[in-house]
């Protein structure tokens, strides 16, 4: 690993992979505990999988965006490191799977030779900051959200205040009021606007979420300035990080911080916050992500093509006009988000005449590639054609999202993967006119978590499973009315009914021959699911949820051949860290050296909030010590104080809450960071001490 030191020319990134590469020979020699151990991964996008021995690798790709060389890169790790395929994901990123842990390392250090990182792909941290693909090249957008997206990703991405949050948090850039980016059930949703007197800023939705719960985000900005988004998430994530839930995961989302607190009271909290922020404004570069180069122009043959049926389907359903006069977008349809790296490679040998070098991964598990020359469309279909790759229906009824579900996923009940191609199927061949319907969206989850978005479909599947005749049955819950209204309005897909997984396909032509036969001339889906409402929908599909007519290939699972079981592992999307004295103490020990190394370097910020996680980790090791746990940071400061500082077991100057709060209180200063690691310094020296006479 020593080699990594002259291999990378980043210093920052070359001490990380020689840390991960350090905590995996210590956890191989049981010196870090499992749990433990579990966090430091999955804060370096590493993910266990379904399967005993192997990873998944997340690879962090902010909103989306790839060049011809990173893509095949990531070819070339999948095919040395990993099964030689791409899983394209809802938060536009990419994921290797199969990958042995002893070579992540390894891993690690090849994708960062094209900078692309694993970084906070995963656990407790700032997730993949996406935005809608088409920004920058979107006839709609008041202006390009991609170097807001990117400002996001660089300023919290190793951020000291969002390393150990209770959970993930989740930001959200969309172009227009489309709201493509789905601000509504993002932690942060931004949606861009200009005020009048000319100035760039942000509508602003806070709190959203899907899940096994969903929540609406609330709108708390209608005009947020440009410069001031970074400093107001910086508040929110300081809150989050002291009153957030941190024992139960299931509790430990920003909305069931809004839901506890109230809105009112979480948004004083992050007022009051603003003044330790380290930035109070924070100018964006607007020039940080500039356009793709077109591709040169070339003499483009006529082509036949152009009349045939399925040229004309493709260029009426993936290809857009772009807002550069001439130039247009072109999305490719990846079925279930798979792409074989041999694909891969020969997709970008194939395009790369046609279209600028710059792919945008899509929240719909597919890819915009841009600035294609309207001569240049029909070689340009040739070519994705010759790698099945020209499918119409980008983004119809007839494009499902699906998640990995059983395929990989410890948390998955049923294989989603292959129900979605089996209703995609039900779609082309009997339903072809309804892949020119971008209206209504499917969404299937392995189970009730969401990563395949279910609970903002129209039409939505997550797997379950029902007992019948003494034995499993896999199962989907139909979730019905979600989606997209516009401009951070958003619904949330109800719950209507439960039917065998087989079924599946007879639930989806039940309800579209029903809203073809029922519904009003012109009328949405949104407007007939209302109308009609959820009873209505209960009786219609009540047939098909009936068990006292099982067939046997209904107790096995689609793309399974064995009978069903429902084979659940313990889920990775945040990891937890072990409630150990030692462990607690040690990882004080080791934040206090963090916040010695910044305030050497002049990171004032940075220095203060290392010294603030010392004080709460100490005092949550000596609670401990006590029997005594909570579930907040703000917790563990005032239990401190009731069970030590007023038992006189610890001596202070003041209250502890009162010693530690001041990080909310003070401008992030040289003169206040020397004070504030003075005071933990003596102490964490106080601690140590008090631990020991116990030992």
């Amino acid at each position: 690993m020593q080699s990594f030191r002259t291999e990378l020319e980043n210093p920052v990134v070359e001490k990380d992979i020689i840390d991960l590469e350090k905590k995996i020979r210590d956890f191989r020699e049981g010196k870090i505990h499992e749990e433990k151990f579990r966090s430091l991964r999955l804060a370096r996008g590493v993910y266990g999988q379904r399967q005993p021995g192997v990873q998944m690798v997340r690879i962090k790709l902010p909103f989306g965006k790839v060049t011809f060389k990173q893509l095949l890169r990531i070819a070339d790790v999948s095919d040395e490191y990993g099964s030689g395929n791409l899983h394209l994901t809802t938060r536009q990123d990419i994921q290797i799977h199969y990958v042995s842990l002893d070579r992540t390392p390894q891993l690690w250090q090849e994708l960062e030779r094209d900078d692309v990182t694993i970084r906070e792909a995963c656990g407790n941290t700032v997730r993949n900051v996406t935005s809608s693909p088409d920004s920058g090249i979107n006839p709609n957008e008041l202006f390009d959200v991609s170097p807001y997206a990117h400002a996001f990703f660089t300023y919290f991405l190793r951020n000291p205040i969002c390393q150990e949050m209770g959970r993930k948090i989740k930001f959200s850039f969309s172009s227009d009021e489309k709201d493509t980016a789905y601000s509504y059930i993002h932690d942060l949703g931004f949606i861009p606007k200009i005020n009048e007197k000319g100035e760039r800023g942000f509508k602003v939705m806070l709190g959203g979420g899907l899940g096994a719960q969903p929540f609406l985000a609330s709108f708390v900005h209608d005009f947020l300035p440009e410069d001031q988004i970074i400093p107001y998430a910086e508040s929110v994530l300081r809150v989050f990080d002291r009153y957030g839930e941190r024992t139960n995961r299931n509790k430990a989302r920003l909305k069931y911080l809004v839901q506890k607190l109230g809105l009112e009271e979480l948004l004083r909290l992050i007022e009051e916050e603003r003044i330790a922020n380290k930035s109070k404004s924070y100018p964006i570069d607007r020039d940080a992500v500039p356009l793709p180069e077109p591709p040169a122009l070339l003499e483009y043959p006529h082509l036949d093509v152009i009349d045939t049926l399925d040229y004309q389907h493709w260029r009426a359903t993936n290809v857009v006009e772009q807002k550069q006069k001439g130039f247009y977008g072109v999305y490719v349809k990846v079925p279930v988000g798979d792409i074989k790296t041999d694909r891969a490679r020969k997709l970008v040998e194939g395009i790369s005449p046609y279209v600028a070098d710059e792919i945008r991964i899509t929240q719909n598990q597919g890819l915009l590639l841009k600035f294609v020359r309207e001569a240049a469309l029909p070689s340009l279909y040739l070519e994705l054609k010759a790698l099945d790759f020209a499918t119409p229906g980008f983004d119809s009824i007839g494009d499902v999202t699906t998640c990995p579900g059983t395929d990989t996923c410890n948390l998955g009940i049923s294989n989603s993967m292959s129900l979605s191609v089996a209703l995609e199927e039900v779609i082309y061949e009997e339903f072809p006119e309804l892949i020119y319907d971008k209206e209504i969206k499917i969404k299937i989850s392995g189970c009730m978590n969401s990563c395949g978005q279910h609970g903002l479909a129209h039409i939505g599947f997550h797997g379950s499973s029902v007992k019948a005749n003494g034995k499993v049955v896999p199962a989907v819950q139909v979730m019905l009315g979600g989606g997209t209204v516009g401009d951070g309005i958003g619904r949330v897909a109800e719950r209507v009914i439960k039917a065998p997984s087989k079924r599946a396909t007879s639930v989806l032509r039940t309800i579209l021959n029903d809203y073809a036969n029922n519904g009003e001339a012109a009328e949405s889906f949104h407007h007939y699911y209302d109308r009609q409402g959820k009873d209505y929908f209960y009786q219609l599909l009540k047939p098909l949820a009936d068990l006292t007519n099982l067939k046997d290939e209904e107790y096995v699972d689609w793309g399974h051949e064995e009978i069903f079981n429902t084979a659940i592992g313990v889920g990775e999307c945040a990891g937890v860290v072990i409630d150990l004295v030692a462990t607690l103490l040690l990882e004080a020990g080791e934040k206090l050296d963090w916040a010695r190394a910044s305030y050497a370097a002049g990171a004032w910020s940075d220095a203060i909030y290392h010294t603030y996680a010392v004080f709460v980790n100490s005092a949550k090791a000596l609670l401990l010590d006590k029997g005594v746990s909570s579930s907040t940071q703000i917790g563990v400061i005032r239990e401190f104080d009731t069970n030590y500082v007023e038992t006189g077991e610890v001596k202070l100057e003041s209250t502890f809450n009162e010693l530690v709060l001041q990080i909310n209180k003070n401008e992030p200063s040289e003169e206040f960071a020397t004070a504030y690691l003075n005071e933990v310094e003596n102490f964490y020296k106080q601690i140590t001490a008090k631990r020991e006479e116990k030992i």
